[in-house]
């Protein structure tokens, strides 16, 4: 995108508040997909041609197939609840170790986790921004049975409920919040016993925001953790792949547009529908890096992120440029801990995962060259094994239940 072309999004997107502002939502809907998708201009060229050369009705018919025949996000658990320190109600869902399995283990669970029963130890996982639990359908495919897991749908997220303080104060999210709400769903979910916390992006400053507030949990019963496309801090600085001119116009005008937006959510959700095809592709671009990734993979991840509400994605926006976790690393000093990263992310760097790792040098990072954010989906293979590695290192699994040079099968993965 050239600078005169960021300009010109400075100016639709500054008339989008505008418009806001005097009360002409239809028109500034019909402006604000731009906005609403934060770097859409820049990503808009990149799709251009599949646009020019696929007809609309055939896209259409195409999401209807995948959305009919993909079987991710599919998998259920046993559902509990959980209540925020504000009365929020937060959904998860526990999959328990079936004793059964490890008989009937196929042979990659097998040389995966061994035959033996594993210790009693939950993984708890935390997804990231316009996400859910189901994010997380390969690897919750692979510990099924296998080790006691937990997933659990962030505020306004999902199937948990609209935050309570957003909704009746009007109070942005905080990263802070997740931390506590993350403790309420260990204390309803997992009452004792040893935890491994697993995290994605949003999920892992989730992660960092409960070792903030709650050291004790992390000394006396997290025995690893995994923290995947994250970052400690400093995400404002980051420029979304957009030359300089790009990212200012984001930075100066998608606060307001996103407020602005938010207090008109239905509105802004009818644009947001007629615009799909446009985000189709930028959802793309900002998630994948891959050019060969299944259609329902990536019919998976929009569906997703098409079903956070425009208020939600407002409300959450402000916790990213305030967040600053760095410190909060050094309660994980003393335990196992996994960084990995797609080298190719547009939305958290891999050079933020490079820092966490700088600060715990005894920590595992995987960076994956031919990957972009949504890595856990785009090449779950690599994350299950550094995964399942992490287990074992905890003791969640069997020592010695897997092959030597495990997890270094891959040809993308690269230990830091």
């Amino acid at each position: 995108m050239s600078e005169s072309s960021a300009e010109a999004v400075a100016e639709a997107a500054t008339a989008a508040v505008a418009s806001a502002a005097t009360g002409g939502w239809r028109r500034a809907t019909g402006i604000a997909g731009v906005a609403i998708g934060v770097v859409a201009a820049g990503a808009a060229a990149g799709v251009a041609v599949e646009r020019l050369t696929v007809g609309r009705g055939m896209r259409q018919k195409a999401r209807i197939a995948l959305d009919s025949a993909g079987p991710y996000g599919s998998l259920r658990g046993t559902p509990g609840k959980a209540h925020a320190d504000d009365g929020t109600e937060l959904y998860y869902e526990v999959d328990d170790v079936d004793p059964d399995a490890a008989p009937t283990l196929t042979p990659r669970r097998r040389r995966l986790f061994g035959r033996k029963a594993p210790a009693p130890v939950t993984v708890v996982f935390s997804h990231g921004y316009c996400l859910s639990q189901d994010s997380w359908h390969f690897q919750r495919a692979a510990l099924r049975g296998v080790v006691r897991t937990v997933h659990w749908d962030q505020r306004s997220h999902g199937r948990s409920a609209r935050g309570v303080s957003q909704v009746e104060r009007g109070e942005p999210v905080t990263i802070e919040q997740l931390g506590r709400d993350l403790k309420a769903v260990i204390d309803a979910a997992v009452p004792d016993g040893p935890i491994v916390l697993v995290g994605h992006s949003m999920g892992g400053m989730t992660v960092m925001a409960l070792a903030d507030q709650y050291p004790e949990l992390i000394r006396e019963r997290v025995v690893g953790v995994a923290l995947v496309g994250t970052s400690s801090g400093r995400l404002g600085e980051w420029n979304f792949g957009l030359p300089v001119a790009g990212v200012n116009v984001v930075r100066r005008v998608l606060p307001g547009v996103l407020k602005a937006l938010g207090q008109r959510a239905e509105l802004v959700e009818k644009g947001r529908r007629a615009t799909a095809d446009l985000f189709a592709g930028i959802i793309k671009r900002y998630s994948f890096a891959s050019r060969d990734v299944d259609p329902a993979i990536e019919r998976f991840a929009e569906r997703m992120i098409e079903s956070t509400p425009i208020d939600v994605v407002a409300e959450y926006y402000p916790a990213f440029d305030n967040h600053d976790k760095t410190a909060a690393l050094a309660h994980f000093a003393d335990i196992p801990v996994l960084v990995l990263a797609g080298v190719q992310d547009m939305v958290t760097p891999s050079e933020h995962s490079e820092a966490i790792a700088d600060l715990l040098p005894e920590a595992e990072l995987v960076l994956v060259p031919d990957a972009g954010h949504l890595v856990i989906l785009e090449h779950p293979e690599v994350v299950t094994d550094r995964l399942a590695d992490l287990l074992t290192r905890t003791g969640a699994v069997p020592a010695g239940a897997t092959v030597g040079g495990y997890g270094s099968t891959s040809g993308t993965a690269r230990p830091g």
